[in-house]
């Protein structure tokens, strides 16, 4: 949040506000917001052509998401409209705030009104979401069809949609005086219309919804946790030290951008992400004014990981690439750990940023700074790591059933040089798809990898077997297929199950 202090003098013509200004001569505290506003991107001139969404998350702090409607086809996929209209609900009854446009394609589409009195080029605000009943009296109430409607506003307070349910439209009259007066319907030209969100869908071309992240502990709706990090692309000539590397087009140099590690600690969670540039429309000397093209991607990677990444893993999402001031995703993941890597579309530019991850439980997000184990006083006599690891864990088949269903709540543990890993329990299965990676740093090079399985219960788990494993200096990619085994004196012992892994060694730690 930035404080701005102005003065009450505001630019007039002929004794009128030149911009922002109320129907109300002496209500003037739109323009007093428009200047403070004007302020902090140096001049009014700044505020022309801005965009809608950036300006929403300037005055509430929230977190932006624009939806394309041509793009999700929301006019013919009736799924995805209905599941697009609760999403929208959900945010209205949150307080969050909502706009939406009609796209002009080309400078004379700009504020050029349609034949049904909508304007393209021109953002609406959204002033209410209803499920609408249809119908009058009792069988209103006990009628289960609902009319998915929206309200919007011109801020020109006048040219109004002329369709369907428009003001005074015969369509009103399917709903009952009681309903109508909840509604607020009015029959005047204030700029204020209801349409249906099928019409809605078919007309308007973009919508972007803002929503006011609840962080606070105390709220009955549901809170995030937020974490926010502050970063920067800075380039570098040294491929280790560079941290403009580029979109993930430039595969030699993508990895080398900043790098922030983050847990879903949840079996499946909803995650946001916001990635915001510094904004350049208050120093357009610095850079003419203009926005990067920015966006970032997510890996899933070893539960242990502590430095960063240097060859690409599983990309599980990735945001558009975008010279808009904030690039946002809403994404479901799965229990894990993650790397988000924010970039400029090409290498080389430069520029600060805002990251934000919001997770329903805390994910502990740092930014990855160090490329491999740091030396220290100590290292001469503990020594150093002279391998690196890479274990991944595929899947088990043939477990042995010990549940009464025949079946396990399998879980398996990756142990080397007494660092441990453990993956998430997978329920009522005899073929578990693990999918765990473990990296570990070795010092001694003989020594073994272990992965041990075990199925979970209420008391005490059930050992069901566990391969032992040697990897050589080098070793790409070699996957392996091994019976299960006993442990302890029993060890020479198969049992019931195979299990698949895939190991990956260099001798440069840096590699991994």
């Amino acid at each position: 949040w930035v404080d701005v202090v102005i003065d009450d003098r505001l630019p007039t013509v002929d004794n009128q506000l030149v911009y922002c200004h109320s129907n109300d001569s002496n209500e003037f505290w739109s323009a007093l917001v428009e200047k403070a506003y004007a302020k902090v991107y140096g001049c009014y001139e700044a505020l022309d052509g801005g965009n809608t969404a950036d300006a929403l998350v300037d005055f509430t702090g929230g977190v932006s998401e624009p939806v394309d409607l041509l793009e999700g086809q929301m006019a013919t996929d009736e799924a995805s409209r209905n599941q697009l209209f609760e999403r929208v609900l959900k945010v209205h009854n949150r307080d969050g705030l909502i706009s939406c446009s009609i796209r002009a394609t080309t400078v004379e589409d700009m504020e050029a009104r349609l034949d049904c009195g909508l304007v393209k080029g021109h953002a609406y605000a959204v002033t209410d979401v209803r499920k609408v009943r249809l119908g009058h009296g009792l069988l209103a109430f006990f009628k289960s069809e609902k009319l998915h409607m929206i309200r919007m506003r011109n801020p020109w307070g006048e040219k109004e949609w002329s369709g369907p349910w428009s003001d005074s439209s015969e369509e009103w009259n399917k709903v009952s005086k009681s309903e109508r007066e909840k509604l607020g319907v009015t029959v005047q030209d204030d700029g204020e219309f209801w349409m249906t969100f099928d019409d809605f869908c078919q007309y308007f071309t973009d919508l972007i919804l803002c929503r006011l992240i609840n962080t606070s502990y105390l709220s009955i709706h549901k809170t995030w946790e937020e974490e926010v990090m502050r970063g920067s692309w800075v380039h570098r000539q040294d491929p280790l030290r560079n941290r403009s590397g580029g979109c993930i087009n430039h595969k030699t140099t993508f990895l080398q951008n900043p790098q922030y590690v983050f847990d879903v600690k949840k079996v499946e969670d909803e995650v946001l992400i916001c990635l915001q540039q510094k904004e350049k429309r208050a120093t357009p000397q610095e850079g003419k004014g203009e926005n990067l093209a920015i966006g970032f991607d997510i890996h899933r990677v070893e539960l242990n990981r502590k430095y960063r990444m240097h060859t690409a893993q599983q990309k599980v999402a990735g945001s558009i690439y975008i010279n808009s001031r904030c690039v946002f995703l809403r994404k479901e993941l799965k229990e894990g750990r993650y790397v988000i890597i924010p970039t400029t579309f090409d290498p080389g530019q430069q520029g600060e940023f805002l990251l934000r991850v919001f997770t329903d439980v805390p994910s502990d997000c740092k930014e990855l700074t160090l490329d491999e184990p740091p030396q220290t006083c100590w290292t001469g006599m503990c020594g150093y790591p002279q391998l690196v690891t890479q274990v991944h864990v595929l899947n088990a088949e043939g477990l042995q059933g010990q549940d009464t269903n025949g079946a396990v709540d399998s879980y398996m543990i990756i142990t080397c040089e007494g660092e441990r890993v453990r993956s998430p329990v997978q329920k009522d299965t005899r073929c578990p798809n693990f999918d765990i990676k473990g990296l570990f740093y070795r010092k001694k090079p003989k020594e073994a990898i272990h992965i041990e399985i075990y199925n979970k219960n209420m008391i005490v788990d059930t050992f069901l077997g566990q391969v032992v494993l040697f990897s050589e200096p080098n070793e790409r990619q070699e996957q392996h297929t091994l019976h299960l085994r006993d442990k302890g004196s029993r060890q020479d012992n198969d049992l019931p199950g195979m299990l698949t892994v895939r190991l990956l060694t260099s001798t440069t730690l840096t590699n991994i």
